[in-house]
């Protein structure tokens, strides 16, 4: 009886938590949509024309700690990746 209670606790306790999970969830993992497509490789021009003209030294440090945390975060999903498709961490230098 008691693991009955203990699974209707955890089930009411995560319920409000996965709704709002599925929610940005819903807005933030979804692929880009075909418009979105030029914005990117637009944007990423831009980035490789201020690299070669000097300009990228003149980058605020809030743009440059925004970039330093979108690059980590490509990083840690790519190695997510790797881990799910090698199908564990072992074999990994962690």
């Amino acid at each position: 009886m008691a693991s009955v209670s203990s699974l209707v606790a955890a089930v009411t306790y995560s319920k409000p938590r996965l709704a709002t999970f599925w929610h940005y969830a819903r807005v933030e993992l979804v692929p880009p949509s075909p418009a979105e497509i030029p914005k990117a490789i637009e944007g990423a021009t831009n980035i490789m024309k201020a690299f070669q003209s000097g300009r990228l030294g003149q980058t605020t440090v809030k743009d440059a700690f925004r970039n330093g945390l979108v690059a980590t975060e490509v990083m840690m999903w790519f190695y997510i990746g790797e881990c799910i498709g090698k199908g564990g961490i072992v074999g990994y230098d962690v």
